[in-house]
């Protein structure tokens, strides 16, 4: 299963400065992820950075994908073990053994390292949630369980497959089963806080919301190559994982208006995904693949430098329960390098940007292109809500803001004044 509600399709390897902290000297985190693999999860890795900037000792499990394929390496002083992935659930028996491969690694792994050196924290990062089954052994040892809810899988269920049938209950179970095991529980928004105090019955003392903050020493502000425009006036971005939650079919239907109406702009689409081939392949039946570049997935330079050339970007994605209760990375990424954006009204969506974005009716894509050639066509306003938008991220919502949360956080985990 590929879940993308809070990732990108982008990794970002955040540098660890010179000077290092030591609040968590001699404190050893197990991070653990089942979905992607670091450091491609930009996610994990800064939260797994800054814990190592502050003295602790860090590893992490994770998956073999994405070009990552290395059983094990150090990176910046992060020990990383990559176990097996051999196949990606598809249905009920699909599922039951992708997931089954993955505790009996995540499990065996866990040992190995606890044997090599005790951890004091297991920091489980769903999806799915099922990584509470591998910190339980761990619990009787007196390791504390920490779950960073990324991704609602109930919400996002219903997403993809519109029913709530016994895959959804049991998605709803399992979930309430990570919240009781979790000694202390991270939440992306308050929307998810909310979803951990209701559903999960946590105490609202050991939940804490910290961000998916971009890192502005990475994301840096250029002025770009027009040779991405390919000689139209405009360029309009897209970054992310292309799924069918994402909304890239909704967006070739706003392009295709948009070619009615004549408009002098090129879209530039960053990022891989399951559902990459079937927007390819719309966007050539809708004879917009001229107006249209699909660059994959790409180096952080190449990235950066179509994204700085583009006046707007966008984020269509589809207005489902999922998609109003996450943050999108993308959101921030677009606001750190200065760019205003048009998507549809949805809370986490309309919260993150605020004026740095114009809002379209949800599911109305004519509305959505409309909104677009009305930032194009303004210069004015997409130079004010940049502004704004960069503004709020280095004030409110930067990583460099978001790691104080998760130190302070730690804190409270491992009983340190």
């Amino acid at each position: 299963m590929e879940i993308t509600s809070n990732l990108t399709d982008i990794s970002f390897k955040v540098a660890i400065p010179q000077v290092a902290q030591s609040e968590f000297k001699d404190k050893h985190i197990l991070i653990i992820i089942e979905n992607l693999p670091a450091p491609f999860d930009r996610r994990v890795w800064q939260e797994a950075s800054s814990l190592k900037k502050y003295g602790a000792n860090v590893s992490i499990i994770c998956p073999k994908m994405k070009g990552y394929n290395k059983s094990f390496e150090t990176i910046d002083g992060i020990d990383i073990y990559r176990h097996p992935m051999p196949l990606e659930g598809s249905g009920l028996k699909g599922y039951l053994l992708e997931y089954s491969s993955a505790i009996f690694w995540e499990l065996a792994l866990a040992f190995k390292i606890y044997f090599k050196k005790k951890f004091d924290v297991i920091h489980g990062c769903n999806p799915p949630d099922l990584i509470f089954l591998t910190a339980l052994p761990f619990k009787l040892f007196g390791v504390k369980f920490v779950f960073d809810h990324h991704d609602i899988n109930p919400e996002l269920f219903i997403a993809k497959f519109n029913k709530k049938n016994i895959l959804y209950r049991a998605m709803l179970f399992f979930e309430r089963l990570t919240f009781m095991t979790a000694n202390y529980s991270i939440a992306t928004n308050e929307s998810y806080k909310f979803i951990a105090l209701t559903r999960g019955k946590k105490d609202p003392d050991k939940v804490t919301i910290v961000r998916s903050g971009p890192n502005l020493k990475k994301l840096k502000i250029s002025e770009g190559n027009p040779k991405y425009k390919k000689g139209k006036k405009y360029l309009v971005g897209y970054v992310g994982v292309i799924g069918e939650q994402e909304g890239l079919n909704l967006l070739m239907d706003s392009i295709k208006i948009i070619k009615d109406q004549k408009v002098d702009v090129h879209f530039a689409i960053i990022g891989s995904g399951t559902y990459l081939e079937n927007i390819i392949k719309q966007a050539r039946e809708y004879g917009i693949d001229d107006m249209v570049d699909f660059y994959g997935r790409v180096e952080d330079d190449l990235m950066l430098d179509i994204l700085n050339t583009c006046d707007a970007c966008v984020n269509p994605d589809k207005p489902t329960e999922m998609n109003n209760l996450s943050t999108m990375n993308k959101i921030m990424e677009y606001m750190a390098l200065g760019k205003p954006m048009v998507q549809f009204n949805l809370k986490e969506g309309k919260y993150s940007a605020k004026k740095a974005s114009l809002y379209a009716e949800n599911n109305n894509v004519k509305d959505f292109a409309m909104k677009i050639i009305e930032l194009l066509e303004n210069p004015f306003l997409r130079q004010q809500m940049g502004e704004y938008g960069y503004q709020r991220v280095k004030n409110e919502l930067s990583w460099e803001i978001e790691e104080q949360k998760l130190i302070k956080f730690y804190k409270k985990v491992l009983n340190i004044n």
